[in-house]
């Protein structure tokens, strides 16, 4: 998943049109990881007139995240550490951003009522939030299946936190993804 394309493919979905990624936009990556896939590829579509947040709650992701930026010469993103299970420790500006992705992250947290309440502070009234994350299915690989998260149950916390669902998309074999706009 290094570069836009190969990541693409992956999901079969153009994630960055479906979610009306544009120059100038302030975005998150709520647990970005490693690869920061989402935050690398953002900045790089935002531009020098947007500007993206890379946050993750281990500093040594952080920390790689950081080399990426640097070999990348990105000047439009930041790395942030951050437990997103906290209301109001993420070191973002409240309602600033436009866009925040979450990816391949609850199915490691069971405090997401908490971390969908964060993320929705984040956002700016009318903002959007991408969730891609494994389907509650067997498949070949991937976290056990008892800690992939309900998207019938993040709905109903995403509306507990103020975001209302407006589209849900087959996200490949085995993922689902689902955008919420902050009303």
């Amino acid at each position: 998943m290094a570069d836009l394309q190969k990541g693409n493919e992956l999901l079969k979905i153009d994630v960055f049109k479906k979610i009306g990624l544009e120059e100038g936009m302030k975005v998150g990556d709520l647990g970005c990881g490693n690869l920061a896939y989402y935050a690398i590829n953002s900045a790089k579509v935002v531009g020098k007139k947007g500007f993206v947040f890379a946050v993750d709650i281990l500093k040594p992701v952080l920390n790689a995240v950081n080399n990426r930026i640097k070999q990348e010469g990105l000047e439009n993103i930041k790395t942030v550490w951050s437990n997103l299970e906290v209301p109001g420790a993420t070191n973002v500006p409240a309602e600033s951003l436009d866009v925040a992705f979450i990816h391949n992250v609850l199915f490691q947290s069971t405090e997401h009522e908490t971390f969908l309440k964060e993320t929705a502070r984040l956002l700016k009234q009318g903002g959007k939030l991408m969730i891609v994350d494994w389907k509650k299915t067997n498949s070949p690989f991937g976290p056990p299946v008892k800690d992939r998260p309900d998207p019938e149950k993040l709905k109903q916390q995403a509306a507990a936190a103020g975001l209302k669902v407006v589209e849900e998309f087959e996200a490949g074999p085995y993922h689902f993804g689902m955008i919420f706009t902050k009303a």
